[in-house]
């Protein structure tokens, strides 16, 4: 068995799920070896240079063994729960016990204590708890996914929120794995920096929606719900009070203003524009058509 010493000082969180899982085949792509911190070990990707330890944001003793000797760390935030804020807490006082001295945490770009977006105040509170600590940091604050945007339009064809004329400066997830890369293979150059990921454009939901309708030839429109609409028609799916908070506060963050400043710090950090909308809807369509050709 390796000891701390023997293990790669770079650590990793979150290569089961999608964000993480490009930061890490990347960086085993460039050759850098790292450490795979999973709930799952199974379930880590096998990649060259990569040793996989069993770790949870909510097990302090185990992370804790697993953070031993890494000297850079990149904090994928958790997934969306009640909880969230606990485990982030306990996994960064895992993070101090163990002797991290940098930690990279993926944050959202209205992070603040009175976000509109309810899950920006938890963001908020992580970076806070990080500063506490006194771990240097780098914080990417991350806008909405690109990604995820046509999942919005249900199964008639309407995406449905109050969002108003608010605008969105979404990104791809892609483009937030290639300025994470940027950032932790080389990672002094970015001690206490805060970068605000952005795509090229900020659009209106309309717009997005009109975007999704052109590239794709779907129909796909944007109706403004009213904020007591938008909790109506989500009650049918029986979710925690917290959650629906959130998933309306998306939209409510979006009309407020909260989403929509475009930034160059893709650009800056990675070299390349960030891809917009139309593009990603491009390619993905011309990747479905080559798969099933």
């Amino acid at each position: 068995m390796s000891t701390s010493a023997e293990l790669p000082d770079l650590a990793v969180t979150g290569s089961t799920g999608a964000l993480g899982g490009m930061v890490a085949r990347t960086l085993a792509g460039q050759g850098v070896q790292q450490r795979l911190l999973a709930r799952t070990p199974s379930r880590a990707p096998d990649l060259g240079g990569a040793v996989v330890l069993p770790a949870s944001y909510a097990d302090r003793q185990a992370a804790t063994r697993a953070l031993d000797g890494v000297r850079v760390l990149f904090m994928v935030s958790a997934a969306d729960a009640a909880d969230r804020l606990d485990q982030h807490r306990a996994f960064i006082d895992a993070a101090a016990e163990a002797g991290v001295r940098h930690i990279v945490y993926t944050s959202f770009c209205g992070a603040a204590p009175d976000s509109v977006f309810t899950l920006g105040r938890d963001h908020y509170a992580t970076e806070q708890h990080i500063k506490d600590t006194g771990i240097a940091h780098t914080f990417l604050r991350d806008n909405f996914y690109i990604d995820f945007l046509p999942a919005l339009a249900g199964d008639d064809g309407v995406i449905r929120g109050p969002a108003g004329d608010g605008r969105v400066a979404a990104v791809t997830r892609a483009d937030i794995a290639r300025a994470a890369v940027a950032v932790l293979t080389d990672p002094d150059a970015h001690l206490g920096a805060t970068y605000r990921l952005t795509g090229p454009q900020a659009l209106t939901m309309a717009e997005v929606a009109a975007t999704i309708s052109d590239v794709t030839g779907q129909h796909v429109t944007f109706h403004n719900e009213t904020v007591a609409e938008a909790y109506q028609s989500r009650r049918k799916w029986g979710a925690p009070a917290w959650q629906t908070d959130a998933w309306v506060s998306t939209y409510t963050a979006i009309a407020a203003g909260e989403v929509d400043g475009v930034t160059d710090d893709v650009k800056n950090l990675t070299g390349r524009r960030p891809r917009s909308l139309a593009t990603f809807l491009t390619a993905r369509l011309r990747l479905s058509r080559t798969s099933t050709s």
